[in-house]
């Protein structure tokens, strides 16, 4: 029964996932997510059925739109393979409950801003705050008054820590070190999984980010690293293992 419950939470993720990329990809530009219709960017030949499933649609067509034999972004089934996946490992982690709800939710959010800061180093304002919106309602609805505002304390310390990680970045570099969304970015990761993780998702991201960072400066050292996607990264990590302060302290046997 396990196992048939978290395929059918790859499916609908997945199906999610396709959704997201329209979004993702749309937002930042400022076009909307419901017209035109699915379409191929060369020649515009709007997407039959058929062409719309998610992940295998893409092989079924070889990777080539059916119309021009134009190549597809491989960006689209690898987001919609994650975002399939996270969903499953999300229901594995919190099972049928008010968590999984906050954590599809999340995950979401972070899914969009991934596809969003990749292709346009954006991370689009109307994202954070729609979803940010749904995250303290949840919240408020399933906690109660005092958890929400525990979460809204949490968020404003780790916003505030991004801020100033911010402004020490553009003092030592001497330009800009990160953008705005980021710092948006951490106040909701900070609401979601604590004050205290958020930094921890900072220190995974960082870890995860320099080698890649070095490799990039190593071929180009004009070309900027978005970090909205490395502190998805690490957020989700902690989400999905559920990380908090008692589980490291722990480890140090305290």
């Amino acid at each position: 029964m396990e196992i048939i419950i978290f395929i059918w939470m790859f499916i609908i993720g997945a199906i999610f996932g396709s959704f997201y990329n329209v979004v993702g990809l749309r937002i930042p530009i400022n076009e909307s997510i419901i017209t035109p219709a699915s379409h191929c960017p060369r020649c515009q030949h709007k997407l039959t059925g058929i062409e719309l499933i998610p992940i295998l649609s893409y092989f079924i067509q070889k990777g080539k739109c059916k119309n021009c034999r134009e190549k597809i972004s491989i960006i689209y089934p690898i987001f919609e393979s994650l975002c399939g996946l996270l969903f499953a490992l999300a229901y594995l982690s919190f099972g049928f409950s008010k968590e999984l709800i906050i954590a599809l939710t999340f995950i979401s959010m972070l899914i969009i801003i991934v596809i969003s800061d990749i292709n346009y180093l954006i991370i689009p304002d109307s994202i954070l705050l729609i979803f940010g919106i749904l995250l303290v309602g949840e919240i408020s609805l399933f906690y109660g008054f005092e958890t929400l505002v525990k979460a809204l304390a949490n968020g404003t310390l780790s916003f505030l820590l991004m801020f100033a990680l911010k402004k020490f970045g553009d003092f030592l570099f001497k330009k800009e070190s990160m953008g705005g969304g980021d710092i948006k970015l951490m106040f909701i990761i900070g609401m979601v999984i604590s004050f205290p993780m958020s930094i921890l998702a900072i220190f995974l991201a960082s870890f995860i980010g320099l080698p890649i960072a070095l490799a990039i400066m190593k071929k180009n050292s004009t070309h900027i690293l978005p970090f909205g996607p490395l502190l998805a990264l690490g957020a989700i990590i902690i989400l999905l293992l559920q990380i908090n302060s008692e589980t490291i302290l722990s480890l140090y046997g305290l």
